[in-house]
């Protein structure tokens, strides 16, 4: 919603993804929030703490979706039930926007947990399970 947890954990590690498969040509990666509440600020540190832990890092400044962004990107994948509503509300296409752990087929979860309000071990398993979806969902579009 606010661009400084889940969305770009997500554009972070599907970059690295994409780097490693020597894709990055082939992608244009970016995320946003639903809300501009934190426009400009970086990605919250305990959200970068929990992916030091496992040797990943998270960087960029946190943005609002705009319009612009239903023409310019053939994906939109967002995390839970209220993105996905905010998205389509603002424009975006239904047959572009999807929620990623649907998407990528997981197993049990249909909505990353927002970690914000709640404890680091919260924060660890988002940053698990964004690091499982992008490599799904590179798998998929590939």
């Amino acid at each position: 919603m606010g661009n400084i947890c889940r969305s770009p954990a997500a554009e972070s590690f599907f970059r690295l993804a994409v780097e490693r498969a020597g894709l990055a040509t082939e992608f244009e990666i970016d995320s946003a929030g639903t809300g501009g509440w934190h426009k400009g600020a970086p990605p919250d540190e305990r959200m970068q703490a929990a992916a030091r832990e496992q040797d990943l890092s998270i960087s960029g400044s946190a943005r609002q979706v705009c319009s612009r962004d239903f023409e310019h990107f053939d994906w939109i994948f967002c995390m839970d039930d209220d993105n996905y509503d905010n998205l389509i509300q603002m424009g975006a296409s239904p047959e572009h926007t999807h929620k990623l752990l649907p998407f990528v087929d997981h197993e049990t979860l249909v909505d990353v947990p927002d970690p914000y309000y709640g404890g680091e071990e919260g924060f660890i398993f988002v940053v698990d399970l964004i690091h499982d979806a992008v490599q799904r969902l590179l798998n998929k579009l590939t």
